[in-house]
């Protein structure tokens, strides 16, 4: 069958939204009409509630959304990394749980670093131990971001220290309302609480719920975390609106009105796609619009914006680089830095007050104290660099134990 075209799309999504979109409708009702419609997600094939759009259709898809004033899909981990995980791991059980991801009922976060276990992962010692058809989760996981807004995680976990330490971890779907789950969120700079530490302690999972095959958890984690780093080097959707999913947060049954047009401040903190149109219009409101070193910076931040939307669409062509998703991380890194020192140069002493009546409304100074944020997590970017060398340059490995030594065998931070 062939692809549809731009404009056949184009069409048939704004039929779709004048027949189904009112600003009044909650967010609940409206998530509910995308899921069923595809548009949620229509990257996904059709058989996984998606349309089995290339990136350009979803694009159009994206672009009609925003301009009727209707917002875009779930935002969160679990619409970024859990559903492309599922897809490419989950049995068909498993794949009916990307429903309820796609229309906004369950909230998904990331339980993988630990204290001892964080540039190095496989390392991790959070441990899970059989008991019928459950298993019982004792550990710890930290800078878990949004935990405790979230009713579902990722979870990897120890499951046999007899075998390697990247073979002996399992992935599971993990309940994070039930007993034995403490959250405890960390303050960062800018005065919120993005990330989390986890404390579990004799929590339970059903088998069922095991995503990949038991001790095969290591291949999901790495499409887990390709996906996290194409996601945060693509600097995210075209959708308008930030409402979060899930039960905790309150927002489904609020009026979608209420969410068009807001700036997520989680993940890259007001960066992320159209840098360069925010600082050309706040330049402009400040006079700077003509200084020759602002104006360098944001051209040199537009080009690498360009760039980096090539390099996505890049990313999901046949015969990509295994590189693209790492590259993409680490230019989203060099982007909120340039954006950082291009907004504190058009707001210049502004710079150094917070909050909403300044210049910029307090986005560009929210933006530079998160800033170092994103060249930490999802992999460092010394990480990054490290993967490309060794996994696609064929750069000599760091010297390590051998890969077939037990877990139990390993002298590692957590043993």
């Amino acid at each position: 069958m062939a692809e549809l075209t731009t404009e056949e799309v184009r069409a048939e999504v704004k039929a779709f939204l004048a027949d189904n979109f009112d600003p009044a409708m909650t967010v609940a009702q409206w998530w509910l009409k995308l899921a069923e419609s595809g548009y949620a997600a229509p990257h996904f094939p059709e058989t996984h509630f998606g349309r089995g759009y290339s990136r350009a259709l979803c694009n159009v898809v994206n672009e009609e959304i925003a301009a009727a004033g209707a917002i875009g899909a779930p935002s969160g981990l679990g619409y970024a990394l859990a559903a492309p995980t599922i897809v490419g791991h989950g049995n068909e059980a498993q794949k009916e749980w990307l429903f309820n991801i796609l229309n906004g009922t369950d909230a998904w976060c990331q339980l993988f670093s630990e204290p001892g276990a964080g540039s190095d992962l496989a390392s991790l010692a959070c441990k899970a131990e059989r008991d019928g058809d459950e298993f019982v989760i004792t550990g710890q996981k930290v800078w878990t971001s949004t935990a405790q807004y979230c009713n579902k995680g990722m979870l990897i976990a120890r499951t046999d220290v007899n075998l390697p330490k990247h073979v002996g971890i399992t992935y599971f779907r993990f309940n994070m309302d039930q007993p034995g789950v403490t959250v405890v969120p960390l303050t960062e700079m800018t005065g919120r609480a993005l990330f989390n530490e986890v404390f579990i302690d004799e929590a339970r999972v059903h088998v069922d719920d095991i995503l990949g095959g038991l001790n095969n958890g290591w291949a999901v984690t790495n499409t887990t975390l390709a996906a996290e780093r194409a996601s945060l080097g693509s600097g995210g959707g075209g959708a308008a609106g930030s409402a979060f999913p899930g039960p905790m947060q309150n927002h489904l049954a609020r009026p979608v009105r209420e969410f068009v047009g807001q700036v997520r401040t989680g993940g890259t903190a007001g960066g992320g796609a159209g840098m360069s149109d925010r600082l050309i219009k706040l330049a402009k409101e400040a006079g700077k619009i003509n200084d020759p070193h602002v104006r360098q910076g944001i051209a040199k931040l537009y080009t690498m914006d360009r760039i980096g939307k090539i390099a996505t669409l890049r990313m999901r062509a046949k015969g990509a680089s295994p590189a693209a998703p790492n590259i993409a991380k680490l230019m989203m890194s060099d982007m909120l830095r340039l954006n950082r020192e291009v907004g504190c140069s058009v707001i210049g002493p502004e710079s150094m007050i917070m909050g909403p009546d300044t210049m910029s409304g307090g986005l560009v100074q929210e933006m530079t104290l998160f800033s170092p944020g994103p060249s930490i997590y999802g992999g460092t970017d010394q990480v990054q660099r490290n993967i490309i060398g060794e996994r696609v340059l064929g750069l000599p490995k760091e010297p390590g134990p051998d890969k077939t030594t037990p877990f139990k065998d390993l002298l590692t931070s957590n043993t």
